[in-house]
């Protein structure tokens, strides 16, 4: 075999794993947003992913290991469109809003399983590093409007119960409202202490 064919044939094996450890992650969310964190084993993770529980041990080989991945695959995604809206838009707030907004509807799933892979993180220290994401984005975004510490930190303790509090309703979130009350959080830059 060539180098060439050997490279592509590593190249092809790397795909196929990521594939299938995607497949597996994509699996154990559906089990989260269906049955909850507690619903999650290897078995019933390899049961919706339609594979052998030994493949899910050999890309997973702990509980652990696979919340985490489930925890970082919804963390990242979260990350992306924070870190976009810092670097691009011209009103972060306002397209912060919106994301937590989605909560009520488009991005309710995803919202959820986050919400719920954070909170196990309180009884699991390996989900802790992922489950702080979420908070660490938005701290620096208020960053971007605010070098207030207090006010940062509020900041990110009013997005969370927002999150939670939408989660809870029965009925969509007014961006609008949310942008509204984000805004009442952050201090008045044309107020001097």
């Amino acid at each position: 075999m060539t180098d060439e064919h050997q490279q592509d044939a590593v190249d092809g094996r790397k795909l196929r794993g990521q594939r299938r450890r995607t497949q597996i992650i994509e699996a154990t969310l559906a089990i989260v947003r269906r049955d909850g964190a507690s619903g999650v084993t290897h078995r019933a993770v390899a049961k919706e992913a339609g594979i052998t529980t030994s493949l899910t041990l050999y890309y997973f080989a702990t509980l652990d290991d696979l919340l985490v991945a489930a925890l970082t695959s919804v963390a990242d995604t979260y990350t992306r469109r924070i870190r976009q809206l810092i670097e691009t838009a011209d009103d972060p707030l306002d397209g912060l809003a919106r994301l937590i907004a989605e909560s009520a509807g488009p991005g309710r799933e995803r919202a959820l399983a986050e919400r719920e892979l954070s909170t196990l993180a309180a009884r699991r220290p390996a989900l802790r590093p992922a489950a702080r994401g979420w908070r660490d984005n938005v701290a620096a975004l208020a960053r971007t409007q605010t070098d207030d510490p207090d006010a940062v930190e509020a900041f990110v303790a009013l997005c969370d119960g927002l999150c939670a509090a939408i989660l809870l309703d029965d009925h969509d979130a007014d961006p609008d409202h949310v942008r509204a009350v984000l805004t009442r959080a952050l201090p008045d830059p044309t107020e001097h202490g």
